[in-house]
Formats: C-alpha cells, sequence, structure tokens
C-alpha cells in the first residue's frame, strides 16, 4: 500500500492555535513528542502509521509552532493542551503515543482524562518518583547552551547531545539542533516541568491498555522500563535493540511496527 502524505494546519484552541501534522485515516492516533523537539519527530512514522490510521502528530503547546505558555510549564498545563486539542478536532477517545516528555505527557491525559484514551504507548519515558526528582536536582541542563557571537554555542550544543545519537546519522542531529534553536531560552522547560512531575502518584490511575517502548541504548529511559511498568496495571514491554534517544525518527520502521503490533489487537 502506497504511504499516504503528511498534511499540516493550525487548530484554534481556547488558549490559542495549535499546529499538528498528519497522515491516513481512520481510527485516531496521537503522537506527542519528546520535548525541544516537534512533530518533526514524527516525520517519517506519520506516512507508516497513516496506512492503517488517521495518525496526528501535534506540536506540544510551547513548543514547534503552536501557541506559546504564559503560565509556568507544567506537565499538567502540556496535558491541558493536548484535551484542548482533542476538542477542537472532534476526537473523542484516541489512541496515545508519547516518547521521552510526550510519554510523560500522554501518562497524565491518560490518568486524569481516563475517557479520553483508548490505548496507550509510552515509548522511552522515564519514571519520575522523589529519588528521582532528587537524583534530576543534581544534573546539569544538557540542552542550555549561552549563545555567543562566533556562534560556537551551535557546536557546543551539538556535542552535548552526540553521544545520545546513532554514528553517520548527522541529519537526526540536524533536525535536533533546529527545534531546539527555534524555542530559544525555553530550551529546557520541557525538561524542568518532567523534573517536578509527581509521577509516582498519577501513573497507578492509567487505566487504559498500555504498552511501554525502550530503546536499549537510550541510558534515561531503558532502565527505567521495568520499574514503570510495574506502576502500571497489566501493562506491556517491548524493547528495540539499538534504539537510542531519537527512537521514533531513528528507527521510524522499527516504531511503527511495534506500535501498531499493539493498536491492533483488540
Amino acid at each position: 500500500m502506497k504511504k499516504p502524505g503528511i498534511k499540516r494546519g493550525f487548530i484554534d484552541t481556547s488558549r490559542g492555535q495549535i499546529h499538528y501534522a498528519m497522515a491516513g485515516k481512520g481510527k485516531p492516533v496521537l503522537l506527542l513528542h519528546q520535548t525541544p523537539r516537534s512533530w518533526d519527530e514524527y516525520r517519517d512514522v506519520l506516512p507508516i502509521l497513516g496506512r492503517k490510521y488517521w495518525a496526528i502528530a501535534m506540536d506540544t503547546i510551547g513548543f514547534g509552532d503552536s501557541y506559546k505558555i504564559g503560565l509556568k510549564d507544567s506537565i499538567e498545563e502540556y496535558a491541558q493542551g493536548v484535551i484542548n486539542f482533542l476538542d477542537a478536532m472532534k476526537i473523542g477517545s484516541p489512541s496515545i503515543v508519547g516518547h521521552h516528555t510526550g510519554g510523560v505527557i500522554a501518562a497524565e491525559v491518560a490518568a486524569s482524562f481516563p475517557e479520553r484514551v483508548e490505548k496507550l504507548v509510552l515509548s522511552s519515558t522515564p519514571y519520575i518518583d522523589a529519588a528521582e526528582r532528587e537524583r534530576r536536582k543534581k544534573r546539569s541542563p544538557i540542552d542550555a547552551v549561552q549563545g555567543r557571537e562566533d556562534g560556537s554555542h551551535l557546536t557546543e550544543l551539538w556535542q552535548r547531545r552526540m553521544g545520545f545519537y546513532p554514528k553517520n546519522r548527522p541529519d537526526l542531529l540536524t533536525r535536533f539542533v533546529i527545534d531546539a534553536l527555534r524555542v530559544g531560552e525555553r530550551v529546557e522547560a520541557g525538561h524542568r516541568a518532567v523534573n517536578r512531575y509527581k509521577m509516582e502518584r498519577k501513573v497507578p490511575l492509567i487505566k487504559a491498555p498500555t504498552l511501554i517502548i525502550a530503546g536499549a541504548e537510550d541510558p534515561f529511559s531503558f532502565p527505567m522500563m521495568k520499574v514503570l511498568s510495574e506502576h502500571i496495571r497489566n501493562s506491556k514491554t517491548a524493547i528495540i535493540k539499538g534504539g537510542m534517544v531519537p527512537l521514533p525518527d531513528q528507527m521510524p520502521g522499527e516504531f511503527a511496527k511495534v506500535v501498531m503490533n499493539f493498536l491492533d489487537k483488540s
């Protein structure tokens, strides 16, 4: 079957416009990206999922081309943005796929708005409890670099991220850097929101059938896959060998296959 093309647009919500990209038709599947990325993280996944589903990747509020947040960034605020988007698009209960920050947002949506999620896929999603929040307070920001006239801050950002990306794929890092530069000083906002989120209170409330995906070479999420699964009732797990931090755009075919195998099951 020929891959469907990607269509992009904006939808008005009560708080501002949200940008999205979509492909295909059928049952809706909403894709939420990691920060500071955008819908572009799913650029190569959308046409694959679109062969069987109405695949939609929205820009999280405050990122990409979606409206900017006036209040303090929080996972709860991002999740409300998702609900506002679904309402504006007249989508009732899609399956939701989230990667890294997007996974934490997806978990919050599923926990706080259980009637709005048919199935849940958490990709490379960290488990943030009190102990992890304390550990993260000691970490240095990874993406915040001081701008310099000679442009050397661009090299610094590139080199900070290099170790988490596959070798010989500068195209993937280029896509990341473009998204990171677009959000400017807000580059760490999503990370800070994740670090504050009291995830241990929410994930036990998730009722939707849940699949937890982890890339075996992702040092941030792979070690947490088992403990996250233990806190979500009847969740299943899947490991993608060779998968790193940019899993959806690094291995779109493998990623989409795992997601569809789960969504296809009744």
